[in-house]
């Protein structure tokens, strides 16, 4: 009996060490378990479909269905990629939020526009982060929703012909449109050329050929890309022309709208091509006389008849007071000269292999007037037609630069001295006053230059101080670096002076003479526009200094 109480006692004291055991195992898991974040319900509300550049909301709706407080709540929203955020917001959006209490339940809006083109998707992502009360780690929660977008109010198309002859030039536009609710900015434009194609020029200008900057679009506006350029390819070819419309975000391109054309090569049957001056490719300078020479000729199969030849200039630096022409008809209501079959036999008729020529004579103006510094780079336009074959030549005109260099004995700037007339063996100082001017181009990289005479040197005086003279000793030849000079220099901004003091000390062999002081000057600069190297040269300066009213020529006659 003693036995079996006591074997019972250990039983009992047995299952209760299992019991506190399994007990404190159970506490152990409970609290690694007590808690599962699938009791926090996240789901974000929104639209499946939408227009691009047009707010939409996502709504963040969030419940805690547990019954445990969830502290320190921790909202991350990520817009969708690319997106605008209406409260320009970053992308990211991080909000600390109030305890979640057992039962509650929110919703956090986002407005935002989705930018991209026609059939993207576009994802957000919510992230809500939160500690359950009591316990130490931190849960995660997060969903996401999809958003399509089923159109992108932009129009972008080609006017562009469908078929072109080899060799030709053609103008062609890229139209756009914006019908958004929301004003676009940082629009820009790529092209990608077909391989035979040859860029002449655009309007507005273009960034390296193929793209263009836009200006802010609002709703109901537009605007066109005015490209021309030659087409050469074999006949039947196809030839594409692409192009894409985007948006610049984030240093990123994200394509908007995309227009695809194909244009068809024919056989040129007419011939056009131009020569100035007996120059195909001619840089025109202010001041010049030209000589325009118009080649037609017939490269097709068949003859031509009774034609007329229309050119129409354009450019205000034309003289059109100048223009002489043989045979043909100046218009000065619209500055056109035309020639018919009746004057030109080869107008008349123009057989296969057959080519023909007219001419006309026409000075450039050496001044025209500019309104800005924005009013540059200047062109002359001539415009042919012949019959059904439309050209255009564009011919660029150099800047003009001009100096002045001039002598003082009486100023303001240094206060000269010494003998006047200046005397054999004795030294007398004089002021040389140099200026430049540069008007329709910008032009960079502008020196003068000139050389001191025997007998004569620099003082070291020069006015600004911080010029950018030098001055070779061996070669006695004076530098003035101007750098850039911009367009209007001397008509529209302020000519930059530098002024500068030399001594001079003539010898024996110089009495009774009427000494060069400084050489004849010269500038030189190279167009930006045009891409010539451009000069200009202005007489030297003797000891009569015919710009100083206080010198004649027998006080600067060497005594």
């Amino acid at each position: 009996m003693n036995n079996f109480v006591g074997i019972m006692k250990k039983i009992i004291i047995f299952i209760l060490i299992l019991g506190a055991a399994a007990g404190i195992l159970g506490f152990y898991y409970y609290q690694k378990n007590i808690y599962s974040k699938e009791v926090l319900k996240l789901e974000i509300l929104g639209r499946e479909e939408a227009q691009a550049f047009e707010e939409i909301e996502y709504s963040v709706k969030y419940k805690n269905n547990g019954n445990i407080t969830l502290e320190e709540p921790e909202m991350i929203f990520q817009f969708p990629e690319n997106s605008l955020p209406s409260d320009g917001e970053t992308l990211t959006v991080v909000k600390d939020m109030e305890d979640i209490y057992p039962g509650e339940e929110k919703t956090i809006s986002f407005k935002v526009r989705l930018v991209g083109k026609e059939n993207e998707t576009s994802k957000s992502e919510v992230i809500l982060r939160y500690r359950p009360k009591n316990l130490k780690a931190f849960y995660e929660s997060k969903t996401t929703f999809t958003t399509k977008i089923k159109s992108t109010p932009l129009t972008f198309e080609f006017d562009l012909p469908s078929k072109a002859e080899s060799g030709r030039e053609i103008q062609f536009s890229l139209n756009y449109f914006s019908n958004a609710d929301w004003p676009i900015s940082n629009l820009r434009v790529k092209i990608e050329y077909p391989s035979g194609f040859e860029f002449i020029a655009s309007q507005p200008q273009a960034l390296e050929k193929t793209e263009w900057d836009l200006p802010i679009l609002n709703k109901a506006e537009g605007g066109r890309i005015e490209i021309r350029g030659k087409l050469t390819g074999e006949i039947k070819e196809q030839k594409i022309f692409r192009a894409t419309l985007g948006i610049w975000q984030s240093g990123e391109f994200i394509l908007l709208k995309e227009t695809v054309r194909g244009v068809e090569i024919l056989k040129s049957s007419l011939s056009i091509f131009q020569q100035i001056n007996g120059f195909s490719q001619y840089i025109a300078n202010p001041g010049d006389s030209l000589h325009y020479e118009i080649f037609f000729r017939n490269i097709g199969e068949e003859p031509f008849q009774d034609l007329f030849l229309a050119i129409t200039l354009e450019s205000r630096a034309f003289d059109y007071e100048t223009i002489k022409t043989e045979f043909g008809q100046f218009n000065r209501g619209d500055n056109s000269i035309v020639w018919d079959w009746r004057q030109i036999p080869k107008l008349r008729f123009l057989g296969q292999g057959d080519e023909g020529k007219v001419e006309f004579w026409i000075n450039l103006k050496k001044d025209w007037e500019q309104s800005s510094i924005q009013d540059k780079n200047f062109t002359l336009k001539n415009k042919i037609i012949l019959s059904q074959v439309k050209e255009e030549f564009e011919t660029k005109i150099n800047s003009r630069l001009e100096i002045s260099q001039k002598g003082f004995f009486q100023d303001e700037i240094f206060g000269n001295s010494g003998p006047l007339p200046p005397k054999v063996g004795e030294s007398t100082t004089y002021t040389v006053i140099w200026q430049a001017k540069n008007y329709y181009n910008d032009v960079k990289n502008v020196k003068m230059k000139a050389t001191l005479s025997p007998g004569v040197k620099l003082t070291g005086r020069i006015s600004p101080e911080n010029s950018r003279l030098t001055f070779d000793s061996q070669s006695k030849e004076i530098i003035w670096e101007l750098g850039d000079l911009q367009v209007g220099t001397g008509k529209i901004v302020p000519a930059p002076n530098v002024a500068f003091q030399i001594s001079f000390t003539p010898d024996f062999s110089q009495r009774n003479l009427v000494p060069l002081l400084v050489s004849q000057a010269k500038i030189i600069g190279e167009d930006y526009w045009t891409e010539e190297f451009l000069e200009a040269i202005i007489p030297a300066i003797d000891t009569a200094l015919p710009d100083d009213p206080t010198v004649n020529e027998e006080m600067g006659r060497v005594q």
